[in-house]
């Protein structure tokens, strides 16, 4: 069996992450510091949003499941 040098397909997909995360940390950092801005009510607003938002997600997802296929 062949093994792959160090830093192989592992090492680029390591790679294309820590590049990845460090192109999204000023949008992490802003939406952070956003909710923290936020008054209590207007968090609990956001995720109810979310709570349903999910759900609508999960019920057509099942609904999807159900339906024979043709």
């Amino acid at each position: 069996m062949r093994r792959l040098p160090r830093g192989g397909a592992a090492g680029g997909r390591a790679a294309r992450t820590a590049h990845g995360a460090r192109r999204m940390w000023p949008y992490v950092l802003m939406a952070w510091e956003r909710w923290q801005a936020m008054s209590p009510e207007q968090k609990e607003r956001y995720k109810r949003q979310a709570r349903d938002y999910a759900q609508r997600g999960r019920k057509v997802l099942d609904e999807r499941r159900r339906r024979p296929r043709r």
